[in-house]
């Protein structure tokens, strides 16, 4: 005999057999530690239910911000009805106690009723316990009382639009808009097969539980604070209403890396009852979706290139006419007046004059106003991670005329998406990066691995001293000028700029001469910015500047986050 062979058979089966019981115990454990909460609510049901009714999704979180996790998007429990139509024998006695107890659509419930063939048809979801132990104490025949899950959204409508919802398309149950479906692969858990045994699935996948490189679902955490949420929603809300404006807009963000603290516009909608919408659009995101020309919050960028090229300086100055004519049409300033000779650079941003704008874009002309503001990526996708996201309209930047290039210099012309916008006028906070706005921060997966996001920045074509210095002069705009001096903060330096501009008539190609965009940017501490805000208003109503409609609300929000994150004053 060939001992070493056959002690070398030993103790292959010995590893086998300790391979095996391993495998066992670690299933068990997975059940009965891990997933406990699932198999007992199967067991609950009595041990085959259809699996495709036993909803399993992971959640999204907010963040606080001492980093404490608060439910934004999670999975709740219920009761639902069940009828098996063959043991209904009396449709109108079963129908009557069922209604007493809860309403109930006598038309739904007949047609239900009248499958005879079918042993299962749901009649009632989302029940309280209350309700599903009356109906239970009745014993009505072929009626059955069952657990379910269901998607629930504890904030309602806050932050809608970035959450999205899950709903049904066909058969299919997923994330449809927002988180939900831009990280529907991670937050989906499948269901392999139509009926689950308990006792079958314990001993079930054990190669695909304990043998896969990473278990893909998990909840997503991420950087949008839901009090800073709330007080944007609350903000924009009070716009919306005071001026009876179409639509309005804003996203908080951290401008050194990208992270979303808030983000909203109004109208929205409540995810927990999206049925009930009319409208399809509704749905959709502005913010990420839509564009606009958003008229003087762009002046800053190409003023940065008239800085960057050495072709202005913030004394430089003109002669300010109040007018200027290119390709035979004629520019005016907001007010159609004229400030003379002397008006500098800073009295360009101080007063938001068209005329100084299109001065800077003659000094660097076509080639350098295209190739800065191609610079901050306007006319490409952020990368955001929020789904269908649509890019900038800079088409008139390849015109070989001057009137193009003029319009673009003080933001019309060109649009952009409010995300794409805050993107660019972040480079001017953070010394001339182009970060990745984003909302989630990682991904905490159901095996207990973590996974954090990283979003790389880009340098934009200005230098870090150019960023200075325009930073500066938007700090001055702040100081001096907004609400004439008297919004300057005596221990905070804060830079900011409005912008109204003329909304496109897409049926003439022209422009409405009496709808208007309002926007307003703000950047604070401003020579080191731990926020950006930008905010806009489409068509308000009896308002004719930004600085009316949103220095107020800025103000307010400047305030609140200075004192939330007991940001230390910077002089």
């Amino acid at each position: 005999m060939n001992y070493k062979s056959f002690f070398s058979r030993i103790t292959f089966f010995s590893f086998c057999i300790l391979a095996f019981a391993f495998i066992l115990v670690a299933k068990l454990f997975w059940v009965q530690v891990v997933n406990s909460s699932t198999y007992l609510e199967r067991a609950d049901r009595q041990y085959a239910t259809p699996s495709s009714n036993i909803f399993e999704r992971g959640s999204v979180y907010f963040q606080s911000k001492d980093n404490q996790l608060v439910s934004a998007a999670i999975q709740t429990t219920g009761y639902k009805i069940a009828i098996n139509p063959g043991q209904i024998t009396n449709l109108e006695d079963s129908f009557k106690k069922l209604n007493e107890i809860t309403s109930i659509d006598y038309l739904k419930f007949k047609v239900a009723v009248e499958k005879k063939n079918d042993p299962y048809e749901e009649i009632l979801d989302h029940l309280s316990k209350e309700t599903a132990d009356k109906i239970s104490v009745l014993k009505i025949p072929g009626v059955s009382i069952y657990k379910e899950k269901w998607r629930f959204y504890p904030g309602g409508n806050l932050s809608s639009h970035t959450l999205g919802f899950v709903g049904f398309q066909g058969d299919e149950l997923a994330g449809r808009y927002g988180l939900e479906k831009q990280y529907n692969g991670v937050l989906a858990e499948d269901k392999d097969s139509p009926y689950v045994n308990f006792f079958a699935e314990v001993f079930s996948n054990i190669n695909k539980k304990l043998f896969s490189d990473k278990t893909e679902s998990g909840d997503v955490i991420t950087s949008i604070e839901p009090q800073v949420q709330g007080l944007l929603e609350k903000k924009l809300l009070e716009v919306k209403e005071r001026y009876q404006v179409d639509s309005v807009g804003g996203i908080i963000m951290n401008p050194m890396d990208g992270s979303i603290y808030a983000m909203a516009s109004k109208p929205d909608f409540d995810p927990n009852n999206y049925s009930s919408v009319n409208n399809n659009a509704l749905f959709t995101n502005p913010l990420v979706e839509n564009v606009f020309e958003f008229g003087s919050v762009v002046k800053p960028l190409v003023m940065a290139a008239g800085i960057d090229t050495k072709v202005v300086t913030a004394s430089t100055s003109y002669d300010d006419k109040g007018f200027v004519t290119i390709d035979n049409k004629k520019i005016n300033n907001f007010d159609k007046k004229g400030r003379g000779p002397g008006t500098t650079m800073q009295d360009v941003l101080n007063q938001s004059l068209n005329t100084g704008m299109v001065f800077v874009a003659q000094r660097l002309g076509h080639d350098n106003v295209r190739n800065y503001l191609e610079s901050y990526a306007i006319g490409q996708k952020t990368g955001i991670d929020l789904p269908n996201e649509t890019h900038g309209l800079i088409s008139n930047l390849k015109s070989p005329r001057d009137l193009e290039y003029a319009n673009a210099a003080f933001g019309q012309g060109i649009a952009l998406t409010p995300v794409e916008m805050i993107r660019a006028l972040a480079s001017l906070s953070n010394g001339g990066n182009l970060v990745v706005p984003h909302v989630a921060q990682y991904i905490k997966y159901n095996d207990g691995t973590v996974k954090s996001l990283t979003y790389t920045s880009t340098p934009v074509k200005f230098s870090k001293e150019t960023a200075t210095e325009i930073t500066r002069m938007l700090v001055t705009v702040m100081d001096k000028s907004l609400k004439g001096g008297l919004a300057k903060f005596d221990h905070y330096s804060v830079a900011v700029k409005t912008g109204t501009a003329q909304v496109a008539n897409q049926a003439t190609g022209g422009y409405y001469e009496d709808r208007h965009t309002h926007s307003f940017f703000g950047y604070f501490p401003a020579y080191d910015p731990k926020f950006i805000v930008f905010l806009y208003a489409v068509n308000p109503k009896g308002v004719p500047y930004a600085s009316q409609t949103w220095a107020d609300p800025f103000l307010d929000i400047a305030k609140f986050l200075f004192n939330y994150y007991e940001v230390p004053p910077d002089r």
